[in-house]
């Protein structure tokens, strides 16, 4: 199977980003062919061969990996898997390609493989980078129901049966929204703790638009992607989680900003999934309220 991958970048991280496709480039097989978006900025000096986009302005996280998508043809079809990689991550081991191929060529349903993130320094996977409930153990590999933006590998027939990724989300639950119509349409996610990226330990928190978009997205994944009647379900249990958390003044103001925007702004087409789906979501360990 033909690998691609697709790396965004804000230009400010030049070294990580060299050692990334430095990374890529040392992949057992046959050779990943790498495209590079300038997500509003320059791309910076890369290795011949890696092919480069310049955006004149930020797509945001989605808007820009689906440009990545789209130069490897529509939806993504001049190969069968793309690889979606941080820029300040590196793949230390080089089999993580051909682990890769073999994961998808053993089974076809599967449209999704989520990487196990280790600090670089740790070696230690944080709790939520390991995308299920029970996540106390981030060496047990298994089947999951969404995956990590920064880290994954989609086989791109996923792109042309469900579309890509939600534009207008910018930043925060664009995986969980593909991952949910992606199951929705059939197809199964695994994590992977054998298939490895190396990223520093950082907080989702650094964001400044963090609590607002976190807020406004959930809620239009809910509106877009469920059934009428768990949508309130859905909202209600989050805002009792964050305020168990007991965010800042600041914090907590921006995220109830979020939520009314989510409500009072579009979210896009609605396809809500169907309660075969919901099924299977509560059959993997975690039913779409949580």
């Amino acid at each position: 199977m033909k690998v691609g991958a697709v790396i965004i970048t804000m230009g400010n991280r030049p070294e990580e980003l060299r050692a990334l496709l430095d990374s890529v480039a040392k992949q057992d097989g046959d050779p990943v062919e790498v495209v590079v978006v300038g997500n509003g900025s320059p791309v910076p000096d890369v290795p011949e061969g890696v092919r480069t986009i310049e955006l004149p302005e930020n797509l945001g996280i989605p808007g820009g990996r689906n440009v990545g998508i789209e130069a490897f043809g529509p939806s993504g079809r001049d190969v069968d898997i793309l690889l979606f990689l941080d820029d300040d991550g590196l793949l230390p081991n080089h089999d993580t390609a051909e682990l890769c191929r073999r994961a998808f060529e053993s089974d076809p349903k599967l449209g999704i493989v989520s990487f196990r993130i280790a600090d670089p320094d740790t070696g230690v996977t944080q709790r939520r980078h390991v995308p299920r409930l029970r996540a106390a153990d981030p060496m047990r590999s298994s089947r999951v129901t969404t995956f990590l933006g920064g880290a994954n590998a989609v086989r791109t027939q996923v792109f042309a049966e469900v579309g890509g990724l939600p534009d207008a989300f910018f930043y925060a639950h664009e995986e969980t929204d593909l991952a949910w119509r992606a199951l929705d349409a059939g197809w199964m996610i695994d994590y992977r703790s054998d298939m490895v990226l190396y990223h520093p330990t950082t907080a989702p928190s650094r964001h400044a638009v963090y609590h607002r978009m976190v807020a406004r997205n959930r809620v239009w994944l809910a509106r877009r992607n469920l059934p009428a009647l768990l949508v309130p379900v859905y909202l209600g249990v989050w805002m009792l989680l964050t305020l168990v958390r007991r965010p800042s003044r600041p914090a907590l103001k921006a995220w109830f900003g979020g939520f009314r925007e989510g409500w009072s702004t579009p979210c896009g087409p609605r396809r809500p999934m169907k309660w075969r789906t919901v099924w299977r979501l509560t059959r993997l360990g975690r039913p779409p309220v949580i």
